[in-house]
């Protein structure tokens, strides 16, 4: 029985040897490349997710700045006889708060139109382009 103790002592013994030395020696290149790996696999899905949110955020936002414009272009038209404001205009004016960003989320211009009492304010959208079907109204 004794004998077998020893041999079970030393065992353990060499399994915690072992054990201590890995502990030591850090680790390998394949197990940093694989966390390297699932680190840019969780980045790459996240992107995913996240791309398409930025934008639905920008249109929105161009929704938002075209409505506030075009009701600054209502007060304008009303305090200036039937004349169809620019932004420009419309900042001068005070009509529109000069802090205002006068140029869409994709850096282009909005262009506001007038027919009779109906304005309307336009951007080109994503593609920078007016009259394709990405614009914004």
């Amino acid at each position: 029985m004794n004998k077998q103790a020893n041999i079970e002592k030393k065992q353990t013994r060499r399994v915690m040897r072992r054990l201590a030395r890995r502990a030591v020696e850090g680790m390998t290149l394949v197990e940093i490349m694989v966390v390297v790996i699932i680190m840019a696999l969780i980045a790459t899905a996240v992107g995913v997710a996240v791309l398409p949110q930025l934008e639905k955020a920008r249109v929105k936002t161009a929704m938002s700045d075209a409505s506030a414009i075009r009701s600054a272009a209502t007060i304008w038209v009303t305090d200036h006889a039937g004349e169809c404001p620019t932004v420009a205009d419309l900042k001068e004016s005070g009509d529109l708060p000069r802090d205002r960003e006068a140029k869409d989320p994709w850096d282009g211009e909005y262009v506001v139109e007038c027919e009779g009492n109906d304005i309307s304010v336009k951007s080109g959208g994503p593609d920078k382009q007016m009259g394709t079907e990405d614009d914004i109204r």
